[in-house]
């Protein structure tokens, strides 16, 4: 038997349109709470227990691997006087990211996202080349989260340098100089999966610098809830 954590009347219970509305499930808002967690745990113990019983799923799965399972590539391009590409081998979790010199030429990973975790969910959701193809940034999203990281790479070493951007949804990375702009939200209070976003600002970041360096570009707090995103020309 589950038990759930006891809640005031006032913490379930809404006015809408003079109609009390019943909400007992508010606790689980706290996506960090102990309970909420062993609420999810239990959860997936009905469902998996239910899905074991499909006579049919094991030759479903067999056969879905068998489909995806081929070596698949993305479009090249170019830059910096390499050709990138992605490839996955077959059943990687993630697309690996290779460059290579010649079209006909030896490939070299860039950056395998599946070495990042050890479940194979950590995604690379973008990679921008500065305008001389001498840098690179890089954003990683972990467990299929909005939310992204920006790291910075020298293409020469293939070293990732000290630059970390953080709170980072909804952006482009648009290089200018020796840094680029990207766009991001105030660090939010309290759990970042379920705070609220809004107020979605421009930002400058310069390669070598912390973010707490970085300067504001635009923010337009008369309308919180839109997104602003900047390019630039080559």
């Amino acid at each position: 038997q589950i038990r759930y954590p006891e809640t005031r009347k006032s913490d379930h219970q809404d006015i809408y349109h003079g109609v009390t509305v019943a909400d007992p499930y508010r606790w689980l808002e706290d996506d960090r709470s102990e309970e909420t967690g062993q609420w999810v745990k239990r959860q997936n113990e009905v469902t998996n227990a239910f899905l074991a019983q499909i006579p049919y799923r094991k030759q479903l799965q067999d056969r879905l691997e068998q489909v995806y399972n081929y070596p698949r590539y993305s479009a090249p391009f170019e830059s910096g006087g390499w050709y990138y590409f992605y490839k996955n081998d077959g059943l990687q979790n993630q697309s690996v990211l290779y460059r290579q010199k010649e079209i006909n030429g030896e490939a070299e990973v860039v950056l395998d996202p599946n070495r990042l975790s050890a479940d194979g969910t950590t995604g690379l959701k973008q990679f921008s080349l500065s305008k001389d193809g001498k840098l690179a940034a890089y954003a990683l999203s972990k467990g299929g989260s909005d939310w992204v990281e920006i790291s910075v790479m020298d293409m020469n070493t293939k070293k990732t340098l000290e630059d970390k951007l953080e709170w980072v949804k909804v952006s482009g990375i648009a290089w200018q100089g020796n840094g680029f702009y990207y766009s991001r939200y105030p660090k939010p209070e309290g759990s970042a999966l379920a705070a609220i976003n809004e107020n979605h600002q421009v930002w400058y970041h310069q390669v070598g610098t912390e973010q707490s360096e970085d300067q504001l570009v635009y923010e337009d707090k008369a309308h919180p809830q839109r997104f602003n995103i900047v390019y630039t020309l080559e």
